[in-house]
């Protein structure tokens, strides 16, 4: 039977058997999966998700629309439900190796567990265009998976920020039939591409864009080209360069790398999260750039599963090793 003793009780055991760093969808949903096999765990929240200025979360089965608060809020209850903490803070510094991990927060505190989940999330680096931050999450979007049924038959205008930004165009058109494609100094469309672009109706309009032209409300009235033109507009789209958020990871050697796709950067890993360092254990954006509240969700349960499967392999070897010295 597996050791279900509180570390408090046994002043030779970590504080925790996992600590997860990052209280999103992946960080809530492995904690959950540990918290359920009866593994002692704490959750270190910053309160910084990336999804925050959105209305709601879109595509997840069950839960379509709610508020991204509403749905984090509801994960810590269900995790504390099991006997999980949920803390608030950031954490500054990491060290140590498995099975005896230290874990500093930015007011001090020190924690320490036997294996890391880190779940922190990523950057979005936005194009230095006047304005254009303002509107992130609500007339300027990125995924149209997440966004686009909410934007469908909008004038949307897409910046050409990356090798992405083509392949997002054709994607919106899936959702409205007036989408331009700004060139704003990004990769030239291939031939083949603009031979696409405008097969699908999408008109590319070249020349910087310096602004965001804004209406009464507030609202996005157009982009404002580097020759004075206003191209009228309701929706943006870019594609972000995404990075991982993963700083606190270089200490133990982890840092991250380019991706593949040359969207960003992240921390590589294994199927299941495992990284390259033993303990070590990353899910959700911070290794999948491109992964959405459900697959992220379902990337932190696999790890928590992983991590749990970790635990009794070592726990199982120490109580033969015992066996064996009677």
């Amino acid at each position: 039977m597996t050791d279900t003793t509180h570390p408090a009780q046994n002043p030779q055991l970590p504080d925790y058997d996992v600590l997860v760093v990052g209280g999103g969808a992946a960080g809530l949903s492995g904690a959950l999966m540990l918290a359920r096999a009866r593994r002692s765990v704490a959750v270190v929240d910053a309160g910084e998700p990336r999804n925050a200025p959105a209305d709601g979360v879109h595509g997840l089965l069950a839960r379509d629309g709610m508020p991204p608060g509403e749905l984090l809020a509801r994960g810590r209850e269900e995790v504390r439900r099991y006997g999980g903490t949920v803390l608030s803070g950031e954490a500054v510094a990491v060290a140590g190796a498995a099975p005896g991990f230290t874990v500093t927060l930015a007011d001090g505190t020190t924690l320490r567990a036997r294996r890391l989940l880190v779940t922190t999330g990523l950057v979005d680096e936005l194009p230095d265009v006047p304005g254009l931050r303002e509107h992130w999450g609500r007339d300027l979007v990125h995924c149209p998976y997440c966004h686009g049924w909410e934007v469908r038959d909008r004038a949307v205008g897409v910046l050409a920020t990356g090798p992405m930004s083509v392949h997002q165009a054709l994607l919106f058109r899936q959702w409205t039939d007036d989408v331009v494609l700004f060139g704003h100094g990004g990769p030239e469309p291939t031939a083949a591409e603009t031979e696409q672009l405008t097969a699908r109706g999408i008109r590319i309009v070249p020349g910087k864009v310096t602004a965001v032209e804004t209406t009464g409300g507030g609202g996005v009235a157009g982009l404002r080209l580097a020759d004075g033109t206003v191209v009228p507009r309701e929706v943006l789209a870019v594609a972000p360069r995404m990075v991982a958020r993963g700083a606190l990871l270089a200490a133990l050697g982890l840092t991250a790398e380019q991706h593949p796709s040359r969207m960003g950067e992240f921390i590589p890993s294994e199927q299941g999260g495992r990284t390259a360092v033993p303990g070590v254990w990353v899910a959700g954006n911070i290794t999948d750039l491109s992964a959405q509240v459900g697959g992220a969700a379902a990337a932190g349960a696999l790890a928590g599963a992983m991590i749990n499967a970790d635990l009794v392999t070592e726990e199982t070897a120490a109580a033969v090793a015992a066996l064996r010295g009677r």
